[in-house]
């Protein structure tokens, strides 16, 4: 949280994880360090390899939401300055507000693509605020948003299955289609059960988007999703309860406009997980989910994490394994200055970046950065 990237490249070998603080072109945007934001990737095509990240709200470093979108790409693969661009979109339309906990996906149809934005929490609006509730949360409406990315528009759904806002849902699409499932509602403080299944179609005119509630839902906030196979997703993590994390593994196919959800074989859980009341992590892509607990679940050293590799095996393999491997990563800030964690802390690695070289990490020299001490977080800019 103290870096004033907050994008960093990750590289494990030997279980031993190591982070390196990425570079951004000089025509790049501000980008700062969000908590919580919706992060997808749109590609060119279905076939290719280049793609961009697409970043929308989270929380700042002075805990304010934001409503910004970002288009991030990686415009160089040097192994020792692999660079990105960032720019901001504007956009104009039904604009969501400043969100956090929500999920961003891509549809693809007739040719053509969309982003789709659903669920989240906001702080109250100001006119509803009290001195006792000033920064308390609320669910954000049930809005389904699509952006148009080519011409830089918003507009807002509202379908009348879905009466309940929801955050730390997860959404899994292909094509046309996207699934949401589980999700926490602060209003009556419950995690829905339910499985809505969105339809996105793209006419030369104005988009449709239909809404079906399915059976077959899971109960859970803040689960992870990675995909194994075109058509096959493992989820794993998140919450039964604000006490209870979720142990039991699934998998999801996603065929022909339909969805299956399934109990899977469990991984073989250490003590420390089983045991820590909190945890967090992300997907990392090809089937590789980053799991960690915070050191002062295992009561040796307080302010470090310690973090799990989960490989996730699709189904057409023969050996069905799902095996975890520990590195540790021992935080040097100051616990006291840190934001304490809601729900589930997050972060937003990718597996598809170049890896970085480890004997470049080792080999780095400070020297060649901008002596930032000075200027403050604030005050460096790009123009």
């Amino acid at each position: 949280r103290s870096c004033p990237i907050g994008v960093f490249l990750l590289d494990i070998k030997e279980n031993e994880l190591k982070m390196k603080p990425a570079f951004f072109s000089n025509d790049s945007c501000y980008l700062p360090p969000l908590r919580y934001p919706a992060i997808c990737k749109l590609r060119g095509n279905v076939e290719s390899d280049e793609y961009q990240y697409i970043i929308h709200g989270g929380k700042t470093p002075n805990n304010d939401l934001s409503n910004k979108i970002y288009v991030m790409s990686l415009i160089s693969r040097n192994s020792k300055k692999p660079t990105f661009q960032c720019i901001e979109k504007d956009l104009g339309g039904d604009v969501p507000e400043a969100r956090y906990g929500h999920t961003i996906n891509i549809v693809h149809s007739q040719g053509k693509s969309m982003s789709v934005i659903f669920g989240g929490r906001s702080y109250t609006p100001l006119a509803q605020r009290t001195t006792e509730k000033w920064n308390s949360v609320v669910d954000c409406l049930p809005s389904v948003f699509l952006i148009d990315f080519e011409f830089g528009c918003c507009t807002s759904y509202i379908l009348p299955e879905l009466q309940d806002g929801l955050a730390f849902h997860v959404s899994v699409a292909r094509k046309d289609t996207i699934y949401i499932l589980g999700g926490h509602s602060i209003q009556n403080n419950t995690r829905s059960p339910s499985l809505y299944k969105l339809k996105v179609d793209l006419p030369l005119g104005s988009p449709a988007v239909t809404c079906t509630i399915l059976p077959g839902g899971i109960s859970v906030s803040s689960a992870i999703v990675t995909q194994t196979s075109d058509t096959e997703f493992v989820l794993v993590g998140g919450y039964q309860s604000d006490n209870l994390k979720r142990l039991v593994c699934n998998t999801i196919v996603l065929e022909d406009s339909n969805i299956q959800i399934v109990e899977r074989e469990s991984p073989d859980w250490t003590p420390d997980i089983k045991h820590c009341r909190m945890w967090f992590g992300s997907d990392m892509g090809k089937g590789s989910v980053l799991l960690g607990i915070p050191g002062a679940n295992k009561q040796l050293i307080s302010d470090a994490n310690y973090f799990y590799i989960l490989r996730c095996k699709g189904e057409e393999d023969k050996e069905e394994e799902m095996t975890a491997q520990i590195c540790i990563q021992t935080s040097t800030e100051d616990p006291r200055d840190s934001t304490p964690f809601e729900d589930s802390e997050e972060f937003c690695f990718s597996a598809e970046a170049n890896r970085f070289d480890v004997d470049d990490t080792d080999t780095y020299n400070e020297d060649d950065e901008e002596d930032e001490s000075e200027t403050g977080y604030w005050i460096t800019c790009s123009a």
